[in-house]
């Protein structure tokens, strides 16, 4: 096949690519060349293996696609976190939409959530009740929701930044199956006490004055997504009492948490008198949840 001539505004795609990645390089951001195959794809409305495949056959970007393109690449050497310049965050089968206010998913979420779902499937009821305990973009939830569609699951939700996330995501993705719920996870669902078959949550577990590394971390995400008090514990201590409200006997809760917090959580857990307090590893082999039984 021969490629079609280029207008003499066009600028070749292989060309334009290699600039992105130097100038992402150049200003610290990490994995350059799959940043600027995402922006590229963003543009040009392409997958990253569509734009590979362009580029196999000499491909080239407008005018204004280089227009479209230029301010996006700047905002991602400024440190902007591409999901939210490109508005969406892939997590397990979904895509969700994310931007300013609401906290990004994060792959090692993806491996948490496994947990719960495997619990759901393993409870006899024909309608496993599950809650997600501080939603945010609604990740948690909506995986619970749609790889376990015969559960009833329970996002809450008190963030005024991160609900207009969290509904759209909702409404998008969760079905019937799903409810959302805007309060505190402190006191919320009072009517399903007793009776929930599973509470996960990925709470804020940043200790106050543990400012993360990264930049796209510490000057995007949300502080009352991050911070969890002076030694990262605060919300735990809260979600340990609420979540024994609303389990039933065996009940399964699931933290996710920064792995040099394994001992301190087993301690609280031990305290408010949780049974069978487990250490979940990721694929980096760090403890990255807490499970317990009620």
């Amino acid at each position: 096949m021969t490629p079609e001539p280029r207008d003499a505004s066009d600028t070749a795609l292989r060309e334009a690519r290699a600039t992105v990645i130097r100038r992402l390089a150049d200003a610290g951001v990490p994995d350059a060349e799959v940043d600027a195959d995402l922006l590229l794809g963003h543009v040009l409305g392409l997958s990253r293996g569509g734009l590979h495949a362009r580029l196999v056959v000499g491909g080239s970007l407008s005018g204004d696609e280089l227009s479209a393109l230029l301010p996006l690449v700047e905002r991602r050497a400024n440190r902007e976190p591409l999901q939210h310049i490109t508005g969406r965050a892939p997590f397990r089968a979904l895509d969700l939409h994310v931007g300013p206010g609401v906290f990004i998913p994060r792959p090692e979420t993806e491996q948490v959530v496994q947990i719960a779902i495997d619990a759901l499937h393993a409870v006899a009821d024909p309608a496993p009740i599950a809650v997600d305990l501080g939603s945010g973009s609604g990740a948690i939830a909506l995986a619970l929701a749609t790889e376990v569609p015969h559960a009833r699951v329970f996002a809450v939700e008190k963030s005024p930044d991160a609900l207009p996330w969290t509904r759209r995501n909702v409404a998008e993705f969760g079905g019937d199956s799903l409810t959302l719920v805007e309060g505190d996870l402190a006191d919320a669902l009072g009517d399903l006490d007793g009776s929930v078959a599973v509470v996960i949550s990925n709470p804020p577990y940043v200790p106050r004055t543990m400012m993360p590394v990264d930049p796209e971390v510490h000057l995007f995400d949300p502080e009352m997504a991050l911070y969890g008090g002076e030694d990262g514990l605060d919300v735990i201590r809260i979600l340990s009492q609420r979540a024994r409200s609303l389990l039933r006997p065996g009940g399964l809760l699931v933290i996710e948490h920064a792995e040099h917090q394994s001992g301190e959580i087993a301690a609280i857990l031990a305290a408010d008198g949780w049974r069978g307090v487990s250490h979940h590893r990721d694929f980096t082999m760090r403890d990255r949840a807490t499970t317990a039984v009620r």
